[in-house]
């Protein structure tokens, strides 16, 4: 019963340190102020798991407390130093974004897990061997019991549970494409804040959608302002374009109009007109027409520029479609040579990846079923995320399987013993993982933290899924490419 709080106290000292350094950073993000702590919890607790486990095995053996624990640290720094390098790897392949939150989250997750690391190995030791006695005073049966008939399960249906698994490819690729994703950084925040209120009141009661501000030249004579202004009111959707020019009439010199009322429109460099749109922000409708205002005030000056929060929108659009293909390159690649060197082999780095991305390409197909929408910066960063954490879980059951058949047994008896010793703690930091994350995701009112938490617990119960039943499958089915592959394997 005590040593959870162990864990919590352990890992809790490692989110300090990590949240207290980001001062060194000047700032960071409210997403990533808000997902650092939970993220770190899940994402850490395996490391404590596994120290564990290992304790309790060499206490078992007849060894006192200290050379147990002792033992234990040789034994497991080696994982979870490689268990930490993937997860690593998966945050900082989010600083390859050039939208700066990737960049964010990036540096303080991947600091997180350094912090979780050093945690592990040097205050969470200290702790068990400190309360050692109260440990065991409290010590209860456990509560999952072994899962010996899971790799019997495996073994005998490997052809179907992989044929089951290329079904269910095709639906979750469709929704996977056709899942609706949302740019308009506005409906990530709750309905009731005062703002988004003001925006509903303005736009029931006077109609305003979305407002451009067109900055020109102050030398474009006041005729071609006004004939620039006809031409976008032809526009379908706008609905007025506003400017000193444009309301003042031709008879009146503008030098009979105050100072002061001039300088909010016009300087001695630039002339500001605004543009009311009866579009929405980041829909296709205003999107073509930024493009065909933006294409109207460079024939009157080249140096226009429209902005505004649909223009920024729409180049977010362009900006973040692109980090997706970076990230998802970037993150699949390095953590692909990562495991590879950690095996040495060339065809385990294919299975183990392909199997999480599986596990993701079906976390993402799912709201397309559902008729959920997803905040951008969601469709960028889980599948990051989701690989980096959640591919330990792979490694693990890997590990298990190639020591079988190092020491000689068949690829059968290898894989189910695998299966039965690694599906317990597989099972316990996924579930670990989804309890950090989903309560943060029913509870928050911000859709953008409220989706990434949803997303990422969900992710882990399908990773953990995938590699318990369909990883297994595939080592089964291609032992023969493994161990001709692999180094270290010798059959």
């Amino acid at each position: 019963y005590l040593i959870p709080f162990i864990f919590l106290t352990g890992i809790g000292m490692a989110i300090i340190c990590n949240l207290g350094t980001n001062v060194f950073l000047g700032q960071i993000s409210y997403v990533t102020k808000a997902l650092a702590a939970v993220l770190q919890l899940g994402v850490t607790m395996d490391y404590s798991i596994f120290l564990w486990n290992s304790y309790e095995a060499h206490q078992e053996e007849g060894n006192p407390p200290a050379e147990a624990m002792e033992k234990a640290i040789a034994e497991t720094f080696t994982s979870i130093i490689g268990s930490s390098v993937t997860t690593i790897a998966g945050f900082i392949a989010l600083c390859f974004m050039s939208f700066t939150l990737g960049m964010d989250m990036g540096i303080v997750m991947a600091k997180g897990v350094v912090f979780g690391v050093i945690s592990c190995i040097t205050v969470l030791p200290s702790m068990i061997l400190f309360f050692d006695g109260p440990i065991k005073k409290t010590k209860h049966r456990p509560l999952l019991k072994d899962f010996a008939g899971i790799g019997d399960f495996v073994t005998k249906h490997a052809y179907p549970l992989l044929a089951l698994a290329v079904l269910l490819l095709g639906p979750a690729v469709w929704g996977y494409r056709h899942t609706a994703i949302y740019y308009n950084l506005d409906s990530t925040l709750p309905r009731d804040l005062p703002g988004i209120v003001a925006n509903a009141k303005l736009h029931d009661t006077f109609d305003m959608t979305c407002t451009h501000i067109l900055m020109m030249n102050a030398d474009v004579p006041a005729k071609q302002v006004r004939k620039m202004a006809d031409e976008m009111k032809q526009e379908p959707g706008v609905k007025w374009v506003l400017g000193l020019n444009t309301i003042l009439p031709p008879s009146v010199p503008q030098e009979l109009i105050p100072d002061h009322l001039k300088e909010s429109l016009i300087t001695d460099d630039w002339q500001m007109l605004l543009i009311g749109s009866e579009y929405e922000v980041a829909s296709e409708e205003v999107n073509s027409q930024v493009e065909v205002l933006s294409g109207i005030a460079k024939k009157y000056d080249q140096g226009s520029m429209l902005i505004g929060e649909a223009p920024c929108t729409k180049d977010l659009i362009h900006v973040t479609d692109h980090d997706f293909n970076t990230v998802s390159t970037v993150s699949i690649a390095v953590i692909f040579i990562i495991i590879a060197l950690v095996f040495r082999s060339v065809s385990l780095p294919v299975l183990l990846v392909a199997v999480i991305e599986f596990g993701i390409i079906v976390n993402m197909g799912i709201p397309a079923f559902t008729g959920t929408k997803l905040p951008f910066v969601a469709s960028i960063v889980i599948g990051t995320i989701q690989l980096g954490s959640t591919v330990d879980y792979a490694i693990l059951m890997t590990t298990a399987y190639l020591r079988g058949r190092c020491e000689g047994k068949d690829k059968k008896t290898a894989v189910r013993e695998a299966v039965n010793v690694s599906t317990k703690s597989i099972l316990v930091s996924a579930v670990s993982f989804f309890a950090a994350t989903f309560g943060v995701g029913m509870y928050s009112d911000i859709d953008m933290i409220s989706s990434l938490c949803v997303l990422m617990s969900r992710g882990a119960l399908i990773s953990m899924i995938c590699v318990i039943f369909l990883l297994p499958s595939l080592l089964l089915i291609f032992d023969g490419i493994i161990t001709r592959t692999t180094k270290t394997v010798n059959v």
